[in-house]
């Protein structure tokens, strides 16, 4: 009964399974925030673009 319990408590398998998903979770929260700055940096770019198209025809 103790070499079972002394194998589970070696045994890492499960602990570096979780830490990928960590890890792998991380990073998908770093795209989805990365894209959505990017998406707001483009919408208001061309905002800016679509002010000044006006502006210059007058309309």
């Amino acid at each position: 009964m103790t070499n079972i319990i002394k194998k589970f408590w070696k045994d890492e398998e499960g602990a570096t399974a979780i830490e990928y998903g960590l890890i792998a979770g991380l990073i998908a929260v770093g795209i989805i925030v990365a894209a959505t700055q990017l998406g707001v940096d483009l919408s208001a770019l061309f905002g800016r673009i679509s002010a000044k198209l006006t502006g210059a025809t007058g309309t």
